[in-house]
């Protein structure tokens, strides 16, 4: 007889009910019978929670009093499920659709090898379907950057198409699947990021401590890229450029740790340079990423994390918090 073991999937939902609807709907559809469900609604404002509860009853939802942060409002979901003690968490993005087998891939591969610490899928954009968002990422040391393999190339032109399992720096936050055991050890989350690079510290961490991260790419799943937040959106590009910053200067090489920060400055110069003074970008959009670069950097070097202060709100939405 085939044994399951338990997993717990967390999916965190902000003022985004109709995304949130879908993902639930295609977890349900998981071919593996040892998944619970639950839903993090992280402070929604616009009814999310009330109609997510009308719409699956029996899905767990758990309601916090204000938006945590992504990183946060995942913890939030990780302490919760671990008092059911699943073996394993699977942390999914609420903008998400997963292919019916994909968690039972995940879990064979987890189950194959205790030093595997975190797996995740091949991930495809929504829209064109066939175009991969991450099939496994890297963290690119000395130029302070990332890559996600395959990003937003068709399936059939991506040279490195890889077939079988293989270890990589970490996994994508959108989708991802921890052993329980794994964060007794290195911990939750690391709330400070508020958004963006936390999956990329988490990763990182779980190498260090002698476990692997595997891309698995027989497990399939579809992400609708940032749309909760917008993937060029002024408060996305102020979240990546400062926390860029934050993760190289605390995870870096110690012999050269100074090279991708400087690498990172020089480029976010140059983007605020080039946001200013060429006619192109002389709008609204494009100043307010302008100031939220700028508002970033200086966010850095004062040691400002976590959540956004107000008056980088007020240039990010036009609003304070």
């Amino acid at each position: 007889m085939t044994v399951y073991p338990s997993v717990y999937t967390i999916i965190l939902n902000w003022n985004n009910a109709q995304d949130t609807l879908g993902t639930i709907r295609s977890v349900l559809e998981l071919d593996y019978p040892n998944n619970s469900i639950l839903v993090v609604d992280n402070g929604s404002t616009d009814g999310s929670r009330e109609i997510i509860a009308e719409r699956y009853p029996h899905v767990e939802l758990l309601a916090l009093d204000k938006n945590l942060g992504y990183a946060e409002g995942n913890n939030v979901g990780i302490r919760h499920a671990l008092k059911a003690e699943p073996k394993y968490l699977f942390v999914l993005n609420n903008d998400t659709f997963v292919d019916p087998p994909m968690l039972t891939k995940l879990v064979e591969v987890l189950e194959s090898d205790g030093q595997i610490g975190m797996a995740g899928p091949k991930m495809y954009c929504t829209d064109p379907e066939d175009a991969l968002f991450a099939a496994g990422s890297t963290i690119l040391w000395s130029c302070g950057d990332l890559w996600h393999h395959g990003m937003f190339v068709p399936e059939s032109d991506f040279e490195a198409n890889i077939v079988d399992n293989k270890p990589v720096d970490f996994i994508v936050g959108c989708g991802l699947l921890v052993r329980s055991s794994l964060i007794e050890q290195i911990g939750t989350l690391d709330a400070a990021y508020y958004l963006n690079y936390e999956d990329v510290e988490w990763g990182e961490r779980t190498r260090r401590h002698g476990f692997s991260v595997m891309y698995v790419p027989e497990a399939i799943m579809w992400h609708k890229v940032s749309a909760t937040l917008g993937q060029a959106s002024a408060a996305n590009t102020y979240y990546m450029t400062r926390n860029s910053l934050r993760f190289f200067a605390r995870n870096g090489p110690v012999h050269m740790r100074w090279l991708p920060l400087l690498r990172i400055l020089f480029r976010t110069t140059r983007t605020v340079g080039a946001w200013s003074l060429k006619a192109e970008y002389r709008n609204l959009q494009f100043r307010r990423k302008r100031d939220a670069n700028l508002l970033a950097m200086r966010d850095f070097l004062l040691g400002r994390f976590g959540e956004m202060g107000s008056d980088v709100a007020q240039v990010c939405y036009g609003k304070p918090t």
